[in-house]
């Protein structure tokens, strides 16, 4: 992939690790911890699309709290500690462990390292402070400037404003399939992290390149 100017990333899933989230409930919940966190990750994403839709938005603070309360409900888990540890797992993420050096190397090669994500700006600030990633990025990029969610148009938008770039001369990565669709369709250059060897998704957009982990990405850009 040459000509690229600025790689951006989705931050959940793709530089920050949610299932180490799962790890949180299992001594709470056991086997059914999985099932816990699967739900919530889907709750999540769909309440976003549906108040993008109904032009009902809310940050993606108080999007994750509600999530998390119905698959609390939903699995029947009454336990407010619980609760508080899971909803503050997504202040202090872990990063994948290949994501500092990746970032460390598209830095030393002078290209534009931001996030562009659902989160609020503070629960991204955090985030990426927890994770270590803040001296490695130049940008933290959040829908909360357009007040509505991925995968509408503008989102994407915001990263051509911030680089004074055209889309095609951004990458943009994700782990989240409809989330490459989305940015494919809008006219970046997409590469799909696709940790779990998913199939792709029948959707009118495809990514550029598919690839296993973040560790990739150097090579990938022409950078090693």
């Amino acid at each position: 992939m040459k000509g690229i100017s600025a790689v951006v990333f989705d931050a959940y899933g793709t530089l920050f690790n949610l299932g180490a989230m799962a790890e949180l409930a299992r001594a709470s919940l056991g086997d059914r911890a999985e099932a816990l966190n699967d739900l919530w990750r889907r709750k999540q994403l769909e309440y976003t699309w549906l108040r993008s839709l109904t032009g009902q938005h809310a940050d993606f603070l108080q999007v994750t709290g509600e999530a998390l309360d119905y698959s609390l409900e939903s699995l029947g888990v009454n336990d407010p500690s619980l609760r508080a540890r899971l909803a503050g797992a997504y202040l202090t993420p872990t990063a994948y462990p290949e994501a500092a050096g990746m970032l460390g190397t598209l830095k030393g090669a002078g290209l534009g390292r931001a996030i562009l994500s659902n989160g609020a700006p503070a629960m991204l600030a955090s985030g990426a402070a927890a994770a270590g990633l803040s001296p490695l990025l130049d940008a933290i990029l959040s829908v909360e400037s357009v007040k509505v969610f991925k995968p509408h148009p503008s989102v994407y938008k915001l990263a051509c404003e911030h680089y004074k770039l055209p889309p095609d001369k951004i990458a943009f990565v994700s782990s989240n399939g409809w989330d490459v669709a989305g940015a494919a369709s809008f006219g970046f250059r997409v590469i799909w992290v696709n940790r779990a060897g998913l199939p792709q998704e029948r959707l009118p957009s495809s990514p550029e390149a598919v690839v296993p982990d973040l560790s990739t990405l150097p090579a990938l850009l022409g950078l090693i």
